[in-house]
């Protein structure tokens, strides 16, 4: 197969995934999806599927990437071996699209958290175009890897370095996103950065853990911005955890805000738990710098309203990451180029 058509198939799913005479055949498979992972409600599956769609199977968006990252026929394919994770739907898409563009064939381990999307995703690919089949292996084991992209926790990442150390690699470890609030937000852009925090129920890396805030910051807007997501407490999972960290903090007597169903807890660490937002006060953008600087291998991505850190987005774009978006900053399709 040649890169046109690579690109080719990989529109037409997402066309499938957008036409609205396949919305049963979506919803039945959220549904199948839901019974794997609780976390998965048909809401987040629909969202993830449709962003897939919409920022990863565009014809024009394909067509551009491979042209910006210089994606040539490839005479030399290698097996590229996928650990894939499964804390949002279809969160390991990415790397199926990137090793497949670059002529490479992808040996996919799944995640038992997301196992039904993505074989159902693979499976409409072979179904499309026969061909793609040769690029494409499902696999239990990755020992014949010649490479891999692996994403796991930071535990599981010294494991991956070991066993993966003689090949080249990507291994991903945990990250989170951050806000940097000024003051100076408008309601509409408060109201977009709950979609930061509490899409996917706060278990993407690209989810907003932890606000930045300037000192004697008043949190009444925000939280008058973010009652729209007060329904977010009718999951199950997602309210014991809110009434499990509530107890704690209470029980500890630590000083924290509470609307309801979010947490807010002033901490230095980026990473919280579900349900609960960590902020750290700053004075300055100098200061601001210093705190940045020091976390740079732990953000994934920083959502602002004047852009001024590395990898920023607008509020309410953190989980709509573009195609040339690589994780954890490293450029997939230029590590796929040089094995």
């Amino acid at each position: 197969m040649q890169l046109k058509d690579f690109i080719l198939t990989f529109s037409q799913l997402g066309d499938f995934i957008q036409d609205e005479n396949n919305t049963d055949t979506l919803k039945h498979w959220s549904a199948v999806a839901r019974n794997e992972n609780a976390w998965f409600t048909e809401d987040n599956v629909r969202l993830a599927l449709q962003n897939t769609a919409r920022y990863y199977l565009n014809k024009q968006a394909l067509e551009e990437f491979a042209q910006a990252n210089d994606i040539q026929a490839n005479i030399n394919p290698k097996k590229v071996g996928i650990v894939m994770a499964g804390n949002i739907p279809v969160v390991g898409f990415h790397d199926l699209l990137c090793v497949v563009l670059t002529g490479n064939i992808a040996l996919v381990k799944l995640s038992s958290s997301d196992s039904v999307l993505m074989r159902f995703l693979i499976h409409k690919l072979f179904e499309l175009n026969p061909a793609i089949k040769e690029f494409i292996q499902i696999a239990d084991k990755l020992n014949a890897a010649e490479a891999m992209i692996a994403t796991g926790s930071d535990n599981t990442a010294k494991h991956f370095e070991y066993y993966f150390s003689k090949i080249p690699h990507i291994i991903r470890k945990n990250r989170t996103s951050v806000a940097v609030i000024d003051g100076q937000e408008s309601r509409t852009d408060l109201a977009n950065l709950g979609n930061d925090i509490f899409l996917y129920f706060g278990l993407g890396c690209r989810n907003v853990s932890k606000l930045f805030v300037p000192e004697n910051y008043n949190f009444d807007k925000f939280f008058e911005s973010i009652e729209y997501w007060s329904t977010i407490r009718l999951h199950h999972k997602y309210n014991n955890n809110y009434d499990y960290n509530k107890s704690v903090l209470l029980v500890n007597k630590t000083p924290h805000f509470d609307n309801g169903f979010l947490l807010l807890k002033e901490d230095t660490a980026l990473v919280s738990a579900i349900s609960v937002c960590h902020f750290e006060y700053y004075t300055n953008e100098e200061h601001l710098q210093t705190l940045f600087e020091t976390n740079t291998d732990k953000i994934q991505c920083v959502v602002s309203k004047n852009h001024k850190q590395a990898n920023s987005f607008d509020f309410g774009e953190a989980q709509s990451p573009r195609l040339n978006d690589f994780a954890d900053g490293v450029n997939t399709i230029g590590f796929l180029k040089s094995i």
